[in-house]
């Protein structure tokens, strides 16, 4: 009898306490001190089940709870890039328009920096509920004004992924982000092997970004397939769709808009394993709109005298058919990309034509003009690498070939730009979180800034020539 009721007492008690311990505690909690005091012999089985009848059900709300609770699923990560460039050799003045580290005391506009931050860029991201996704992302080592600004924080990306169905296959991507217009546009800074995207398909989107909307097509087999090239660490764009088309300003990120038009792009891209295991990827990308560019002054040599010529005298010699008040150009383009993905070979190229605004420095008039160019690069992926019976990580050597005819339509008076360049470099994935990158870059190219001794002594937009050794460091954090 007293056993009995020194068992009911204590059953008593562990009841009020489990109902306290409940406002502080979860239910998995509970369930395992019940059973402890089972186990101890100070309860029953049939006790400790009648106090754990119905802590399951709860168990799984508590877990359903936690799944969907957005907060849970905030993602914080990013990588800074840090850089110094060597001029090894060739014409002064040099400057590559993407990295102002490039380049002496004659190129102007804080050309020629020994070290620079390139890149500084925190992402947060995250899933709310079922059927939305949002992406955000600053950078705080962008330039402003003329480049002698430095560090400055500038917005990347915001926008929201809708997702019309649980599976993810149908989407809409509202607010500012890249524009599905090539391959290597879409592929993050922070996984492309060459330190800057080539001229001819980064010239397409100023800052690869705009803010529209854009629908996302992805099979779940396609969404598998990008899930496992980026496991693989083979240097994947990132969910893109299968299938990608939209609406967006046409101006660049970061830009007001200057016209009542829209541009419209679509994208297609099919990625395919064989047998062997070896993956590809191919596609075809195209976009149309109007676009309103910038000028400004540049110079003319004449004889010996360099000549300002002034802003005024842009939108007076427009050519015939364009309003000088709007400026509107033709803007639009067709690229075709390919991937083999470096199992451990790699090979990549795309290539674009199209029509563009452009400067024609022979009669001064920015009209519009044809243009043509691309890439191909081959690479391979070593993967952990052993050295002196020590792994030393990842090693990716390539080289790389780009070609470009044609205009930079977002720089002032969307000059003409001609390139020729080889990069010759490996990447060392020290591990995860750390990167080294080395590239011997010969340049042959236009140079596009209008400020510099190079330009006073040679007028703008000339070609030099040069060869840099550029060496990055990237860490990322996760």
């Amino acid at each position: 009898m007293n056993n009995k009721l020194g068992s009911l007492v204590a059953a008593t008690i562990t009841g009020s306490l489990m109902l306290g311990l409940a406002q502080h505690a979860t239910a998995d909690s509970t369930t395992d001190i019940v059973n402890a005091l089972v186990t101890k012999g100070v309860l029953t089985e049939e006790e400790g089940a009648l106090l754990t009848k119905g802590r399951n059900s709860e168990v799984e709300v508590a877990k359903k709870k936690e799944g969907k609770a957005w907060t849970s699923h905030i993602r914080l990560n990013g990588y800074v890039q840090n850089r110094v460039t060597d001029m090894v050799s060739g014409d002064d003045g040099a400057v590559l328009w993407p990295d102002p580290s490039v380049g002496d005391e004659d190129s102007g506009s804080g050309r020629g920096q020994n070290f620079r931050i390139r890149r500084a860029r925190i992402i947060f991201s995250g899933q709310v509920g079922d059927h939305l996704g949002f992406y955000i992302q600053p950078d705080f080592a962008s330039s402003a004004g003329s480049g002698q600004s430095n560090n400055v924080a500038q917005l990347r990306d915001a926008y929201g992924d809708i997702f019309i169905d649980k599976d993810k296959v149908h989407r809409f991507r509202v607010g500012q982000s890249k524009v599905p217009f090539g391959y290597e546009n879409l592929q993050s800074s922070s996984n492309r092997l060459s330190l800057d995207r080539v001229d001819a398909l980064n010239s397409a989107v100023r800052d690869e970004r705009d803010t529209g909307v854009f629908y996302y097509y992805t099979p779940t087999n396609v969404q598998e397939l990008f899930k496992e090239i980026a496991d693989k660490n083979l240097k994947h764009t990132g969910n893109y769709g299968m299938f990608g088309a939209g609406m967006y300003m046409g101006q660049g990120a970061n830009q007001e808009d200057q016209n009542d038009n829209y541009h419209s792009v679509a994208r297609f891209t099919y990625p395919w394993k064989t047998d062997s295991g070896q993956i590809y990827e191919a596609g075809i990308q195209a976009y149309k709109g109007k676009y309103v560019r910038s000028t400004g002054a540049y110079r003319t040599v004449r004889g010996t005298s360099p000549i300002p010529t002034i802003d005024a005298q842009y939108r007076k010699t427009l050519s015939t058919g364009v309003s000088s008040t709007s400026g509107e150009f033709d803007d639009e383009r067709v690229a075709v990309s390919f991937r083999m993905y470096p199992q451990p070979w790699g090979l990549e190229g795309e290539w674009t034509w199209g029509t563009s605004p452009g400067l024609d420095t022979t009669v001064n008039k920015i009209k519009n003009g044809s243009l043509h160019g691309g890439y191909v690069q081959g690479s391979y992926f070593a993967n952990d690498v052993t050295l002196f019976n020590k792994n030393i990580g990842n090693l990716n050597p390539f080289i790389k070939w780009q070609y470009y005819d044609g205009f930079n339509k977002a720089e002032t008076n969307a000059p003409a730009n001609h390139v020729n360049d080889w990069e010759y470099g490996v990447e060392w994935q020290i591990a995860p979180e750390v990167e080294l990158a080395a590239v011997y870059h010969r340049m042959k190219r236009t140079n596009m800034t209008t400020s510099g001794l190079f330009n006073q002594e040679n007028g703008s937009y000339k070609t030099f020539n040069a060869e840099a050794l550029r060496v990055q460091l990237q860490y990322n954090f996760f």
